[in-house]
């Protein structure tokens, strides 16, 4: 049993919106599956830390996470700034349920206990985008990161994981609301995504003042989930 996760799985099976186009994007799906069914056994759980799928409302979702639940494992989901068929954890559970996707979890305001380790996540605030953007947006991004560091799954002892879509933290020491979040909440690693092509060469992966960040978009990873903690 093991915990893996990739971010930005872009999948438009529903929708005309296909990521071939962009270089390094070739057969990206088929690539994906190969690269799944190759790793993940039907015990392990695999985050996917946003910007899933392309559809623009819950109902045209179907044939993209028709594929996610075909696919090995269990499947944590998280939202990123692409997911605009985002609703209430209430309704895509319900939605989930009714589609019989019996492998889909969502983390939203809320954690998941597995291979040992506690699983905690938003979708975030950009380091590089100031709180005064958006003041009311990034003040319940931040609520929502607290809410589920704050909201373990059970009291089991095992380390809080952080798990966001937008990176907390950038290659010229830009920090901000999400990297103080997680350093005063004792948080020691974290993976993020939504960098691609030339910002992928940018990103920050290393220690930064007791958190250790990795990306893990999909294609910097070369479509291949990542393995992040082995069940003890």
């Amino acid at each position: 049993m093991a915990l893996y996760a990739i971010a930005d799985t872009h999948l438009s099976l529903g929708a005309d919106k296909p990521m071939d186009v962009f270089t390094g994007w070739d057969h990206y799906v088929q690539r994906l599956e190969d690269n799944w069914r190759a790793l993940i056994g039907p015990e392990d759980t695999v985050v996917i830390a946003g910007d899933i799928s392309w559809a623009m409302k819950l109902e045209h979702t179907y044939e993209d996470f028709a594929f996610l639940n075909g696919l090995p494992g269990e499947k944590i989901l998280l939202k990123g700034n692409h997911d605009y068929w985002w609703s209430t954890r209430a309704k895509m559970e319900a939605y989930f349920h009714s589609c019989g996707f019996d492998t889909l979890k969502i983390l939203f305001n809320n954690s998941y206990y597995r291979c040992g380790v506690h699983i905690c996540g938003a979708k975030g605030w950009p380091c590089d985008t100031p709180v005064q953007a958006d003041e009311k947006l990034a003040a319940r991004e931040l609520g929502r990161l607290q809410a589920s560091i704050s909201a373990p799954e059970t009291d089991a002892p095992g380390e809080k994981i952080a798990f966001l879509h937008y990176p907390p933290y950038a290659v010229q020491r830009q920090s901000g609301i999400m990297h103080d979040c997680l350093t005063g909440s004792g948080i020691a690693r974290c993976y993020y995504g939504h960098l691609h092509a030339a910002a992928v060469r940018r990103a920050f992966s290393g220690a930064a003042d007791g958190v250790t960040y990795r990306l893990i978009s999909a294609d910097s990873l070369g479509f291949c989930p990542i393995l992040v903690q082995k069940q003890p």
